[in-house]
């Protein structure tokens, strides 16, 4: 049997002697790497990568592993995670009254597309308006919110997060605005998901005013959440090209359509430890 395949993320100000250090450290640890991705942000100063490995000796260890990589993170002020690939991340699902990127995403982790763990999924509509969708033995949780309610609400959103021991939440359209403290306690680990347009159309109906305006594209935006509303860094997009011939609810049907696609990918790609981030972006190591 082939060894376990273990993933590396590293990131940190760029300087002579990073690659040379980590790949040291996995030959002398007794691991061949599998695959290697690396950028240098010119920009900022700053170089990312990450690394797929494996043992090359039955007597290699990833704990010892584990404790020379702290070393290398002090001398070099790394930010890192390393985490065997088939360790599942642990997800809560947020939904409102549209359910297309709920129904997708756990349809593509039965088939087996999607690895993680669903632990919860919070609504703030109750069980009945998902009747038709076979949560199994995912549990449930319905917390509806009123805009006096907000604060408690969310501070059961949070409690639920903590006690599912959650590594991701992902708004899969859950249509209420995250205050500050809860976008800050779920900073990095937190992914939306929204329609994009150029124009940008805001409020209600944004599918009715792209349709008003005639825009030739329609699109949708996965990014993290933060405190500036739909600001965050941006994981994935795509867009979609309509004609004058489109209505309104044919604009409705692509845009969910590129919503699932959107947001199936970002998840995906968090999932499998290939986005990091970089100050207000993000880098994304394709497979």
């Amino acid at each position: 049997m082939p060894s376990a395949r273990h993933i590396l993320t590293l990131s940190c100000a760029n300087r002579p002697g990073i690659v040379a250090r980590v790949s040291a450290a996995l030959f002398d640890g007794g691991f061949n790497i599998l695959d290697a991705q690396q950028f240098d942000d010119t920009e900022t100063g700053n170089f990312f990568m990450r690394v797929e490995f494996n043992a090359a000796k039955a007597d290699s260890g990833v704990g010892a592993l584990r404790e020379t990589f702290k070393m290398i993170a002090g001398d070099f002020g790394m930010e890192w995670s390393m985490r065997t690939s088939d360790q599942r991340k642990r997800v809560v699902l947020m939904v409102s009254r549209f359910d297309h990127c709920l129904v997708d995403l756990l349809y593509r982790w039965r088939s087996g597309e999607m690895p993680m763990d669903p632990v919860a999924i919070i609504a703030n509509y109750p069980r009945d308006s998902y009747a038709h969708i076979d949560f199994g033995d995912i549990p449930f949780h319905y917390l509806p919110v009123t805009r006096q309610t907000k604060m408690e609400q969310e501070a059961q959103v949070w409690e639920t997060v903590k006690s599912a021991r959650a590594d991701l939440v992902v708004l899969a359209r859950y249509m209420q605005i995250l205050s500050d403290g809860l976008a800050a306690k779920l900073q990095g680990r937190c992914v939306n998901i929204h329609h994009s347009f150029l124009p940008g159309f805001k409020g209600a109906k944004p599918y009715h005013q792209a349709h008003a305006r005639g825009v030739k594209l329609i699109g949708a935006t996965a990014h993290f959440v933060t405190s500036d509303l739909d600001e965050g860094p941006i994981i994935e997009q795509d867009v979609e090209r309509i004609s004058h011939r489109d209505t309104p609810e044919v604009l409705v049907r692509k845009g969910r359509d590129v919503e699932r696609r959107v947001l199936a990918r970002a998840v995906a790609n968090v999932l499998d430890d290939r986005v990091l981030l970089n100050h207000g972006k993000t880098v994304i190591f394709n497979g």
